[in-house]
């Protein structure tokens, strides 16, 4: 069976991804999963039990706050750019979807004239895609 374009175009796609897309895909995985957040609960838990150790209560409780604003900034970057691919790959499936459909509809428009129109409506409706 011939693979489609859009097939080819993922495989290829997959193997080119830079080391920032490979990272960010491993990061995701990792922090989306429980082990991440009991890192994170530790990390809080420790910072509670440090109170003694601190000479001011003011530095003590700036010290969990610049910790957190930094990994909540990271973690921010990634999240967003691994939720942008993932919108990217739906928004392929939905198109290549719809062009196999305008295909098979054009097909049968023959034995019903009123499908033209759809097909046309359809094929403009995947054309604002690339548009926008």
């Amino acid at each position: 069976m011939e693979r489609t374009e859009a097939a080819r175009t993922r495989q290829s796609d997959e193997d080119r991804r830079s080391w920032f897309e490979r990272f960010v895909e491993t990061a995701y995985q990792w922090v989306s999963r429980a082990p991440f957040f009991f890192i994170c609960l530790a990390i809080v838990a420790a910072w509670l039990v440090s109170v003694p150790l601190w000479a001011d209560l003011k530095s003590w409780q700036v010290a969990i706050h610049t910790v957190a604003s930094v990994i909540a900034l990271l973690l921010l970057a990634l999240l967003e750019n691994s939720g942008r691919r993932a919108d990217e790959a739906a928004q392929e499936k939905l198109n290549v979807i719809a062009e196999a459909l305008s295909d098979l509809m054009e097909s049968r428009a023959s034995e019903d004239a009123s499908l033209q129109a759809s097909v046309q409506r359809l094929r403009e409706a995947v054309g604002l895609e690339a548009r926008h």
